[in-house]
């Protein structure tokens, strides 16, 4: 059985500096390897354990990277092992196939936003509006797909999001807060779904995922076993599924413990395979 896996990147498996989240003395950290460089300077990690469990898992599983990051910020991240032949970006919007995005794909999602859910531009035009210059950096678009603010969290009133996410509800957005961006994205756009699809093409068996955000809860739900951090915006609200583990582990040591736990469940399923297989070839011998 060839096990399918596909997990969100930041603050889930890769984490920058601000949310390393180390808080044992230096001479205890673990070692970090830089997994993204941005205008020259690193920028996004793992431990280099994480990174040996990542690249044997990529070798021996189909490994997708699944983010709401667009493909030109995908494009920065350098992973450990085999580059993968599947990688969903822009929250499902783009779905890569050996580094090229799959334009029918990407023609079906647009045609789902445009009959399923309010405009791009009426949800920018309230976030512009409803936005206060004392604590908004940024406003983005994101591939024409959805919108985000980067905010000054501390200033960020403490209502905002919450009356954002009442007003997106009935138009058929959603909204996530993570780190310092807050999101506005479609709910038909989704990673559960490029990833329905990425299992129909590989022909793969068990879905694992792992995910720290509300942006990821449709992917958890779908997959047969997941996992997400002590951190993030799923730990923060309390958010839980029979099947999704919750771990205590918090920043980069959450990343090592997800690609543990997605490694050991994978070989697992693959034991458990090679095993049934036997069992039916002994069973067909002595018929």
């Amino acid at each position: 059985m060839t096990v399918l896996i596909a997990s969100d990147l930041d603050r889930t498996l890769i984490y920058s500096s601000a949310a390393l989240g180390l808080e044992m003395p230096d001479a205890e950290a673990p070692r970090l390897l830089c997994v993204e460089l941005y205008q020259h300077k690193p920028l996004s990690y793992m431990t280099e354990t994480a990174a040996g469990l990542l690249a044997e898992l990529a070798r021996t599983s189909v490994f997708v990277p699944t983010t709401t990051r667009t493909r030109e910020q995908y494009a920065r991240i350098h992973l450990p092992g085999p580059a993968p032949a599947y990688a969903v970006c822009a929250n499902g919007g783009h779905l890569l196939v050996d580094g090229e995005p799959d334009v029918d794909w990407h023609r079906a999602v647009r045609g789902r936003l445009a009959a399923d859910c309010a405009s791009l531009e009426e949800v920018r035009g309230h976030l512009t509006a409803t936005a206060d210059p004392a604590w908004l950096l940024k406003e983005r678009v994101a591939e024409d797909l959805f919108a985000y603010l980067v905010v000054e969290r501390e200033l960020l009133p403490e209502g905002y999001v919450k009356e954002l996410t009442d007003w997106a509800e009935p138009r058929g957005w959603n909204v996530s807060l993570q780190g310092r961006k807050i999101y506005a994205v479609p709910k038909p756009l989704t990673k559960s779904a490029a990833i329905a699809e990425v299992a129909r093409r590989a022909e793969t068996g068990e879905v694992l995922a792992a995910g720290d955000s509300l942006l990821d809860a449709d992917l958890l739900l779908a997959a047969d076993q997941g996992w997400r951090p002590g951190h993030g915006e799923l730990a923060d609200t309390g958010w839980a599924a029979e099947q999704v583990t919750a771990l205590t582990a918090r920043g980069v040591q959450a990343g090592e413990d997800i690609v543990r736990a997605l490694a050991e469940r994978a070989s697992e399923t693959r034991a458990r395979a090679r095993s049934e297989a036997v069992i039916r070839a002994v069973s067909r011998g002595r018929a």
